[in-house]
């Protein structure tokens, strides 16, 4: 039978053993992540207090899609050099003495444009504007010339934005009702009930820092949004399959409670979890890049955003939050408490009985599994030693054949 030293995981060489790096490498619950669990409560709540703070008191800065207006595009290369945000919103305010919603420049090199985003105008405040334009900052063409036809304008309703959005609220509460029966079928109640909190976590901190930075929402917000949710799901699932492989026959046992196994559970899946989170996390980035750097402010960027944020939100949550709510659910059925002091009376007896034997190490925790087997361990030496038996023969007659052979003696 292999010894436990054996079964133990060896970390490589290049690791050195009790850093942060090989505590992550063995993932056997040196991170107290679930004792700790009131801390991250604080910390999470008040992040949410301050993104719902936020939310209702500074709002969201809309895009034109959602609020309705006009957009106004030229090419942002002009007779007189490069054509700035800047400059345009000045000649827009100058033409028609009102200040523009927006003006930002969109892609790069030869194809770069400079968008104005205002609330609607009629035709006569749009001829102004675009003449002012031409006149004062001579927009090339695409003949290489000044051309007044390369500035254009759009007209955007703010009803086509409003069913953007009532179709993405279908969609979310549509994906939360499935997602719910599937967790409830799948796992139990209560991990559907703290993933689904953990999931409402990562939409309202998203939102929220929309909102603290003023970041623009778009139809591609809101479509990036909708996308982040399966993210966010995804790594609380792996941890709570973990959770329930680990506490199988749990009631049973008096080795673990509910929370170290949960908190062991975390340990050996948080490896998984940044190795997951990082490789989810670079083509977003690289699409942001993308977005920004080369294309300049567009879908791109807007999506990207978007998704950065709330995956970020989704693996602190699935990790911190979503399986230390599990174990205070969890731990409100009696079960689980009785259990939970059966494992401390246990282990109170163990240090016990080792101090009566003053083989006690002062290192010992019963909370730790290395820790713990070295006093079970001693624990059945003791009792082995003390139970052998006496090895002093007996005095007495001999028991039938035993002792001289039998047969006839030799003449």
């Amino acid at each position: 039978m292999a010894s436990p030293e054996k079964d133990t995981p060896t970390p490589t060489t290049s690791v050195k053993k009790g850093s942060v790096f090989h505590r992550l490498y063995v993932g056997t619950g040196a991170f107290d992540i679930v004792g700790k669990r009131k801390r991250w409560y604080v910390f999470f709540g008040a992040l949410v207090l301050v993104c719902i703070a936020s939310m209702g008191v500074r709002g969201f800065n809309l895009g034109i899609e959602f609020e309705g207006g006009t957009q106004i595009q030229l090419p942002a290369h002009g007779a007189h050099g490069t054509i700035t945000p800047d400059q345009a919103k000045q000649v827009f305010a100058d033409a028609l003495g009102q200040q523009a919603s927006s003006a930002q420049t969109v892609g790069v090199g030869s194809a770069a444009t400079v968008q104005i985003r205002s609330a609607a105008l009629d035709e006569n405040d749009v001829s102004k504007v675009e003449q002012a334009l031409f006149q004062q900052l001579q927009p090339i063409g695409s003949n290489g010339q000044p051309s007044a036809q390369s500035i254009s304008d759009s007209a955007v309703s703010a009803s086509w934005g409003g069913e953007i959005s009532r179709q993405a609220l279908i969609a979310l509460a549509v994906f939360i009702v499935l997602v719910t029966i599937f967790l409830a079928i799948y796992f139990e109640r209560w991990m559907a009930v703290a993933a689904l909190i953990s999931l409402i976590h990562d939409i309202v901190v998203t939102a929220g820092v929309y909102s603290l930075v003023g970041f623009e929402v778009t139809p591609a917000t809101v479509i990036g949004l909708l996308t982040i949710l399966g993210f966010s799901l995804y790594d609380t699932v792996v941890v709570f399959d973990k959770v329930r492989e680990n506490s199988r026959g749990l009631l049973g046992l008096t080795r673990r409670t509910y929370g170290e196994t949960a908190n062991l559970a975390l340990n050996q899946t948080l490896m998984r979890s940044i190795n997951t989170s990082v490789i989810a996390l670079l083509p977003v980035l690289g699409l942001l890049i993308v977005g920004y750097i080369l294309l300049g402010s567009g879908t791109l960027q807007d999506l990207a955003l978007v998704q950065l944020t709330g995956m970020l939100a989704g693996v602190l949550s699935s990790l911190f939050l979503a399986t230390p709510l599990l174990v205070d659910l969890k731990m409100r059925d009696p079960k689980f408490r009785q259990q939970a002091e059966r494992v401390r009376a246990r282990r109170a007896n163990l240090a016990r009985k080792a101090a009566d034997r003053e083989v006690l190490d002062d290192s010992f925790d019963p909370t730790d599994d290395e820790s713990l087997d070295a006093e079970l361990r001693k624990e059945k030496a003791y009792a082995a030693a003390a139970s052998v038996p006496s090895r002093t023969p007996k005095a007495g007659r001999q028991q039938p054949g035993k002792g001289r052979p039998s047969g006839k003696r030799k003449r």
